[in-house]
């Protein structure tokens, strides 16, 4: 049996938002920061949901994890794809994440729906296509991880 191989992952988070007096006061700072990766050239703009003081025009905390589900079961879709000869030419998912907050100002997901739409070339292939996104999901790191259900809806066509 394969020994299991451990990796890490490092981001550098920098908070941006000190306006003056820092968190002197609940509304006395900016909820923006900076996300970078090691050898990474852009960096991607965080703030919070606007809701809680956030900038609209920043990624927020929630967004980013749907992301991060959404293109960890793409690229697994794309790679199993890849392996069994089926070719897709275009994918893009239109991924929703739910979260409920409670009285407390506490808040969890309750779950993430991806929505991936495929285009492949061979029709006759469409049922094995769409049979690969559980695959997908069953090896996926991020949503075997999470603990709230992460649902597929897929829609393959030619």
């Amino acid at each position: 049996m394969e020994k299991a191989r451990r990796h890490q992952y490092r981001v550098l988070n920098q908070w941006s938002g000190n306006l003056g007096t820092g968190t002197s006061a609940y509304k006395a700072y900016s909820r923006n920061h900076e996300l970078n990766g090691e050898g990474k050239s852009d960096s991607i703009r965080g703030s919070s949901d606007p809701l809680f003081r956030g900038d609209p025009a920043r990624y927020n905390p929630e967004e980013l994890l749907v992301g991060a589900l959404s293109a960890c079961h793409m690229l697994w879709v794309l790679h199993l794809s890849a392996d069994a000869g089926i070719a897709i030419t275009e994918y893009v998912d239109e991924a929703i994440g739910e979260m409920v907050e409670h009285p407390d100002g506490s808040g969890e997901f309750t779950r993430v729906v991806l929505r991936p739409h495929l285009v492949i070339t061979d029709a006759g292939r469409i049922a094995e296509a769409t049979a690969i996104h559980d695959r997908a999901h069953a090896v996926c790191c991020l949503a075997r991880s999470m603990n709230f259900p992460v649902e597929h809806e897929v829609v393959v066509t030619t």
